[in-house]
């Protein structure tokens, strides 16, 4: 599956507080688990002078509102309010095109 097939895109962006060994042990699992069991099609992250952008593809809205739901993903938006972003956002598109 590729991102072409992709009809949706949640964008993160966050303002860093402290990333530790627990937020990249944690984010390589959420990424697992996006792609393994809720139907991710890409992710990309990057970060740069104190800030996080964050972009993953999905199918469906479905998809989407399900991964938000997952137990293990809520606790870790719950870790990254308490510890590892001042602050953050959370938009979702519909992709257009993609070339």
């Amino acid at each position: 599956m590729s991102r072409q097939d992709a009809r949706y895109v949640v964008i993160f962006k966050a303002t860093v507080r402290t990333l530790d060994a627990e937020y990249s042990i944690t984010a390589q699992r959420m990424r697992e688990k996006a792609f393994a069991d809720y139907g991710c099609v890409d992710f990309v992250a990057v970060s740069e002078s104190g800030q996080e952008i964050a972009l993953s593809y999905w199918k469906s809205l479905d998809d989407i509102a399900r991964w938000k739901n997952d137990a293990e993903h809520q606790r870790a938006q719950q870790l990254g309010r308490e510890k590892w972003y001042r602050d953050f956002s959370v938009e979702v598109a519909q992709v257009i095109r993609s070339r």
